[in-house]
């Protein structure tokens, strides 16, 4: 009795696999999760500054005017509303409304469209 050989790679090339634009979303969705809860101890820390006294306040704000904690804060605010969105996207999906490959791609396409505009326009406003 023979078996087959099956020839099976090594090693999972990722650079190879091409995943379509709702598991792109997907990932992305994921990944945003981790890094708001990972980046929650620093948004805390800023609202104990801006609650505490006016002198911590002032530190604040003084943390906060400086380029890269705005472009930070711009990052967790996109994160936020991707995250935001994709959940309620997945909330669809689990009523079984959005399954098939077309709306699929539609609402994804939505999650990246709505979550960029709004984080222009909030962001805007706040800068």
């Amino acid at each position: 009795m023979t078996e087959a050989v099956h020839k099976r790679p090594k090693h999972l090339a990722l650079w190879q696999i091409r995943l379509p634009f709702p598991g792109i979303v997907s990932i992305v969705h994921r990944v945003t999760g981790a890094g708001l809860f990972l980046l929650l101890p620093f948004l805390i820390c800023l609202l104990d500054l801006s609650l505490g006294s006016q002198s911590s306040f002032e530190t604040f704000r003084a943390i906060i005017a400086h380029p890269l904690a705005k472009l930070v804060l711009l990052g967790l605010l996109w994160a936020y509303l991707h995250h935001f969105c994709a959940g309620i996207r997945y909330l669809f999906l689990d009523i079984d409304k959005g399954l098939d490959l077309p709306s699929a791609r539609k609402s994804a396409s939505a999650v990246v469209t709505v979550s960029l505009t709004l984080t222009v326009v909030i962001g805007g406003l706040l800068w």
